[in-house]
């Protein structure tokens, strides 16, 4: 999977936060051309706002071009993870 970005947005003293960031990064060992960023929501504030974040953890995963192509707030189970990690890759053809 080329060109996959997947975006977490967290805080500090969020409980299901610690539960995303380890799917994502499971994701990520499975998936290694997947480029992981996570943006702490009271440390970049102006960014959260920008991305339109109103609670944490969102994920966020993007295309190669930087589209937006899901988008959940919680954290995730791998399998749905993967999957919206597969609609950021064009088809083959």
């Amino acid at each position: 999977m080329d060109g996959v970005i997947v975006e977490l947005y967290s805080s500090a003293f969020c409980a299901p936060c610690r539960t995303a960031r380890r799917v994502v990064h499971d994701a990520a060992r499975l998936v290694p051309a997947a480029q992981v960023s996570e943006f702490d929501v009271a440390d970049d504030v102006e960014r959260a706002a920008a991305q339109q974040i109103t609670s944490t953890p969102t994920i966020v995963v993007r295309d190669g071009a930087g589209r937006e192509v899901f988008r959940a707030a919680g954290a995730p189970r791998l399998p749905h993870l993967l999957a919206a990690m597969a609609r950021a890759v064009p088809p083959e053809g």
